[in-house]
């Protein structure tokens, strides 16, 4: 049997901005609640979470890890998440499995870019969350005006459940056991009545309770409406907190257990069944005893034990000798070692009741973001997961030895599969294997552990823009596809328009032919030849999109029509209907993200609109830093981190997401066309 019941259960996400403290505050939690006898040491290379050959060298957290401990008869997993910005789709893949959201600040830093970040997708992804500041027992630290900077940025609801104290080597508590004892800024009785003032706003009973007959409310009376604000975005509490003494920690602890979601009061999850717009929404409830759901929200490969996926289970129970399937594969498997991870140490349990984290070894089949059945009504079970940034940078790759290539390719499919952040694109036209990431030190990750744990050396070199086509007026197009040769001929003949869709919309395929003027079995065809021009390009040889397609007539041969003559007819009257829709081409657009020392900001600013970039905006922070926000072309971003380094005296940083395709200016155009041609001749 599961040692712990759902309730007793909770799922934290660790994050924040690289350097705020999140590894050493989870060592410190374990040591607190007894799980470990000697908190580890990042600059030693000790702690449970930050155990890869690669975390030990950068000294900070570069992959998600799982550590759990027991504290008060609850059962807590705390999921370490990597803070630098680049490397934020790993941190946002593990959303889900997460009930609340602990958002860790480093007092001297104040609120940096992952912390508005981190914010923000908690409320996108409808997870409560909480706020730790970090390092309170350092010189100089202004958390009173910090905690009037959140309020401000993320809004009132941001209220502290306890202060420093006023020697500063200790934090006061002011929600459980408030008292009069000294604080380093505001008052314990006050800040104790703005929280339970917030939380009683969620239960009208208890709010006559409190403020029409002035009674003192316990704890526990305030659970249920504390919970609710949580859910509702209505509360998002503050603990102060150092890490590295201890002071707070206790009282974290104690937050955590027993005011932080379980699984049966946190926001449920959107499990969707289907696909595209048909996907309907379906209730998964944490029954122990219902069929087996459960989401696989990280893979690792691991040389001893093979792949390794983690998984959160959210409804029935999982036992060793479990029968599941994988999404809508029609073999199961056999769970024969379920495992629960402390870093990278682990231990094989016989059961695991929902809501807990779990992971099993050694099954090839299992990927990133798959559901975990054990029967088939759940097939078509799918998790909504919270939008990542796409890989934007990249970098064009080829093995240093010949004959390598198949090692290669093995190698990228599995770190493809540890990480959701990666995208591997082959490009038959260009003889390029191009290789995605969030950013340069992403890429360089990878590459390092393509090396040190593949032995594979690549050569790398800079890929060309993934530039897209697409149309701007509708059109018609049609085609008769007629060969005869002697023995049986090929004929079909259809006819299409062709519409522009919204920008992003990507492609919509629609069948419109009445009374089989083209057979059934042959629109499969016609929608083949389709996409063929879809992926190689109409203009100059680059993917088309935001493009609707609909068959509306044609003709067939009794003897003659076959799948290759509307594949052939299908992909010619698509070619007819783009050379009338005035093709053009799009290029990315990416949001970009700069701090600069406030006195460089006009050379960063200048330096964008030389490259036809346009700012959006400027937002003074701590320290005499300035963030820009800008948009800039993908393809002016080539060398951009050296060029910053220049402009800043090497103190400035950046990071960028794609924002949308816009069209490419007509010089640009025309030139990359031009370049095409001789090969789209040929």
């Amino acid at each position: 049997m599961p040692r712990f019941s759902t309730e007793n259960i909770r799922n934290v996400a660790i994050v924040g901005h690289a350097g705020s403290g999140k590894t050493t505050l989870i060592e410190s939690l374990l040591y607190h609640s007894g799980a470990i006898n000697v908190p580890g040491n990042i600059e030693c290379g000790t702690t449970l979470s930050d155990y890869t050959p690669q975390e030990k060298s950068l000294q900070h957290s570069i992959d998600v890890s799982l550590c759990s401990f027991d504290h008060d008869n609850h059962h807590v997993n705390l999921l370490d998440t990597p803070g630098y910005p680049e490397l934020m789709g790993r941190t946002l893949s593990i959303l889900p499995a997460a009930d609340s959201v602990a958002i860790v600040v480093n007092a001297h830093t104040g609120i940096e870019q992952v912390t508005q970040l981190m914010v923000e997708k908690s409320k996108e992804a409808e997870r409560p969350c909480m706020i730790i500041v970090n390092k309170t027992d350092g010189p100089a630290v202004q958390c009173a005006d910090l905690l009037t900077e959140m309020q401000e940025r993320f809004g009132a609801e941001c209220l502290p459940l306890n202060l420093p104290a006023a020697d500063g080597q200790s934090v006061v508590d002011c929600f459980f056991q408030h008292g009069d004892a000294a604080t380093a800024f505001s008052d314990v009785q006050e800040v104790h009545n703005t929280i339970v003032d917030q939380v009683v706003e969620m239960d009208e009973a208890l709010m006559q309770l409190y403020l029409e007959q002035g009674e003192e409310l316990s704890p526990e009376q305030l659970h249920e409406p504390f919970e609710q604000a949580l859910r509702e975005g209505h509360l998002i509490p503050v603990c102060f907190v150092s890490a590295q003494s201890g002071a707070g920690v206790p009282q974290l602890l104690e937050v955590l257990t027993q005011l932080m979601p379980n699984p049966l009061e946190t926001n449920p999850p959107q499990f969707l069944k289907g696909e595209g717009p048909d996907a309907e929404p379906v209730r998964v409830e944490p029954d122990p005893d219902a069929h087996v759901v459960a989401h696989v929200f990280k893979v690792a490969v691991d040389p001893y034990m093979g792949r390794i996926g983690l998984f959160r289970i959210y409804q029935g129970t999982v036992k060793t000798g479990s029968q599941l399937f994988i999404g809508d594969s029609r073999k199961p498997f056999k769970v024969t070692h379920l495992i629960k991870l402390q870093g990278k140490e682990h231990t094989e349990i016989s059961a695991a009741t929902p809501g807990d984290l779990c992971a099993i070894a050694k099954i090839d089949e299992l990927e990133f973001d798959a559901v975990l059945h054990d029967n088939h009504d759940e097939d078509d079970y799918h998790l909504r997961m919270v939008e990542r940034p796409l890989p934007m940078c990249g970098l064009a790759i080829r093995p240093t030895r010949r004959g390598d290539e198949q090692k290669l390719s093995d190698a990228l499919h599995k770190l493809a599969s540890e990480d959701p952040g990666i995208l591997i694109e082959h490009r038959a036209s260009q003889n390029e294997t191009v290789l995605y990431g969030s950013g340069e030190l992403h890429l360089k990750i990878i590459l390092d552990r393509m090396q040190d744990q593949y032995n594979l050396q690549v050569d790398t070199h800079p890929p060309s823009i993934a530039y897209r086509e697409t149309i701007t007026t509708p059109a018609e197009g049609h085609c008769r596809h007629k060969k005869q040769t002697g023995g049986a001929g090929q004929f079909g003949e259809v006819f299409l328009r062709i519409t522009p869709l919204e920008r992003g919309a990507g492609f919509r395929f629609v069948n419109k032919v009445v009374g089989g003027a083209i057979p059934s079995q042959f629109i499969p065809a016609v929608e083949k030849g389709i996409h063929q021009v879809l992926e190689s390009g109409a203009l100059a040889g680059f993917p088309l999109q935001d493009i609707e397609v609909t068959v509306y007539d044609g003709k067939h041969h009794s003897v003659d029509s076959k799948e290759i003559a509307f594949v052939a007819a299908g992909k010619k009257a698509f070619l007819d209907a783009i050379e009338h829709a005035h093709p053009i081409l799009l290029e990315p657009i990416v949001d970009v993200s700069i701090i600069t020392p406030s006195d460089n900001v006009g050379d960063i600013t200048g330096d964008i609109s030389s490259k036809r970039g346009m700012i959006n905006g400027t937002a003074v922070r701590p320290q005499q830093e300035v963030e820009i926000s800008a948009q800039l072309p993908l393809a002016e971003m080539d060398g951009y981190q050296s060029r910053l380094k220049a402009l800043t005296g090497g103190e400035g940083q950046f990071s960028m997401v794609f924002s949308h395709y816009a069209p490419l200016p007509q010089r640009q155009q025309d030139e990359l066309v031009a370049s095409h041609q001789p090969a789209h001749d040929s």
